[in-house]
């Protein structure tokens, strides 16, 4: 997981002017999703043998995607929880953690690599300032062996 530690760094920096903008309530921040809107994992597939480096392909549907910090309405960004048993607070920013990736480039794949053994996969869309939408967009968790 250390090739993520970039990107983590990245998203901190990204984070950082929101997490200092926070003179309107928590409630204006958070956003509506469309009612229709759905996100879940084209592949790997549930239950899934994999290698310890995979691609991870996103899927998408009834909403777009838009880098962090662009406020289109119906619209977000995808975050990948590798390992989440506690869903973090979906009132506020998620964190970027290891186990909580953020794509606020509007990427909609990546390549991840992971210690052998079992492993869960869900995603999360974040609206333009990273935090979940008031009806939460997120994925089926699925679970992939690493050989």
């Amino acid at each position: 997981m250390t090739a993520y530690r970039s990107m983590i760094f990245a998203s901190a920096l990204m984070l950082s002017p929101l997490l200092h903008a926070g003179e309107g309530t928590q409630a204006n921040l958070i956003s509506e999703a469309p009612a229709d809107a759905k996100v879940y994992i084209i592949s790997p597939k549930d239950g899934e043998t994999v290698p310890q480096t995979f691609t991870v392909k996103f899927g998408l549907s009834g909403m777009g995607v838009a880098p962090a910090g662009v406020d289109k309405e119906k619209t977000g960004h995808h975050h990948l929880l590798i390992d989440v048993d506690e869903m973090p607070d979906m009132t506020k920013p998620l964190p970027a953690t290891e186990n909580i990736v953020h794509f606020g480039g509007g990427q909609t794949e990546t390549e991840l690599t992971l210690p052998p053994g079992k492993h869960t996969l869900q995603l999360v869309m974040g609206n333009h300032l990273h935090i979940p939408f008031k009806n939460p967009v997120m994925s089926k968790k699925i679970t992939v062996v690493v050989e």
